[in-house]
């Protein structure tokens, strides 16, 4: 269940997850770049961050803030698990930790090391709840007072860039989007990778690769692979697939067939049996 943040919010958060998976076997899930930072909460069980050569598993914290991915990231489950993902804007988490966005790249990290002992709280209280509206009006509250506390930065270069992007489906030039701001390609960049984690460029990657995500989403029968990788801005097909695996570590047709999609970004990736 996908639900929108507040309305105070939105500027910050794109919206709340709620993911159950009620498998008790192993699971291999997938996590790779949406072109936005997360918090998740594990309430029922914790996730595994690997297994190691000697048989000992690895957990992630019960609930942790993920930053922009160069590519993706596998985590495991042995139990049934709910998760609750608190999806930010792109630049979203920046605004609200004034931090550098790109010292969360590529990073898991527990979220009292993120939000302090409050972080620690709100999880408890996440977890004592038995229905999702009482968790959204937590959540709200929560990142509510977050930004209470904050005087809102000058994000104007940042939302005319991404409105830019976003609206060209990520099919653009470095150049074109100089011309369009006005700013040079040096500051352009160090604005992103502080705001956003990513360079333009990358970023421009993600959203093209998850605008050809929809096309396929959405496809007819009779619509082939290489007509949608065309209408994504991809020049052919082996172009597409090069992309599309340093992304996410499968071929578009393998992503189209999957039955363990928890979210666009999130996926079942193999049966116990592989891990």
């Amino acid at each position: 269940m996908q639900v929108s943040p507040s309305k105070e919010l939105s500027p910050y958060i794109k919206h709340y997850l709620f993911l159950d998976n009620t498998a008790t076997d192993i699971q291999k899930l997938r996590l790779f770049s949406d072109g936005n930072t997360g918090v998740v909460f594990s309430l029922k069980s914790k996730l595994i961050s690997r297994f190691d050569n000697f048989g000992v598993t690895n957990y992630l914290p019960n609930s942790f803030l993920y930053g922009q991915l160069n590519g993706f990231k596998d985590i495991y489950s042995n139990n049934a698990i709910t998760l609750i993902i608190v999806v930010f804007q792109p630049n979203g988490i920046h605004q609200l930790l004034g931090i550098p966005a790109n010292e969360f790249l590529d990073a898991i990290i527990a979220i009292d090391a993120v939000f302090g002992k409050n972080g620690i709280i709100l999880e408890e209280k996440l977890s004592e709840q038995n229905n999702n509206h009482s968790r959204i009006e937590l959540l709200n509250h929560f990142f509510g007072n977050l930004i209470s506390k904050k005087t809102m930065s000058n994000q104007l270069i940042i939302n005319d860039s991404l409105n830019f992007i976003i609206s060209n489906k990520g099919y653009f030039s470095v150049g074109e989007l100089v011309k369009h701001t006005g700013y040079s390609e040096r500051h352009l960049e160090r604005k992103f990778k502080e705001s956003i984690g990513l360079n333009p460029k990358k970023f421009g990657n993600v959203i093209r690769l998850h605008h050809f995500l929809k096309l396929i989403k959405n496809k007819t029968d009779d619509t082939n692979l290489t007509s949608i990788c065309y209408e994504a801005g991809f020049s052919d097909q082996s172009h597409l697939i090069k992309e599309f695996r340093k992304h996410t570590g499968i071929s578009p047709t393998t992503y189209l067939n999957n039955s363990g999609k928890l979210a666009n970004n999130l996926i079942k990736t193999f049966p116990s049996t592989s891990v």
